[in-house]
């Protein structure tokens, strides 16, 4: 019997949102605790009850770097198992356009900072990634993966 069928209840992965935000050819992450180690990661976090996954991604990208974005486009979704905990994530990545910084914003416990990389710079810290989704969302991005935001609906 497989794992799916082995308990009554169905199986639900943990679902995230990520926003890949662009300005002067420099992505916005964050340097964050997590498992013992500092990481890097796109502005990221876990989707709240009754809440759009687009939402999701504006809440998380203004609580994890104080900026304010505006969604362009879906790049894509993930399906990941992390290896350490067997906990699966479904991902669904979006890019944004920066708006503005809010001044004395106070950022999400564990948030280290808020910084812009080039891609390169990105890659070169790939060891520090929180996950292997960091690099894919934006290698993605960087190919020009983009769809419509009307992909990730949210029906009331």
């Amino acid at each position: 019997m497989s794992d799916r069928h082995a308990s009554s209840s169905p199986w639900q992965p943990d679902v995230t949102v990520a926003t890949v935000v662009v300005r002067d050819g420099k992505l916005l992450c964050v340097e964050e605790h997590a498992d013992g180690r500092l990481v890097l990661n796109q502005p990221a976090g876990h989707l709240e009850p009754g809440e759009s996954l687009q939402d999701a991604a504006l809440r998380e990208t203004r609580e994890e770097t104080g900026w304010e974005v505006r969604l362009t486009h879906l790049v894509g979704t993930y399906q990941w198992r992390a290896p350490e905990s067997g906990r699966h994530y479904l991902r669904v990545a979006f890019a944004a356009e920066p708006l503005h910084e809010l001044p004395g914003a106070v950022l999400d416990t564990g948030i280290v900072r808020a910084l812009w990389l080039s891609p390169a710079q990105l890659q070169a810290e790939a060891a520090r990634h929180r996950s292997p989704l960091v690099w894919r969302t934006a290698a993605d991005y960087l190919g020009g993966s983009r769809h419509p935001l009307a992909l990730a609906r949210h029906i009331a």
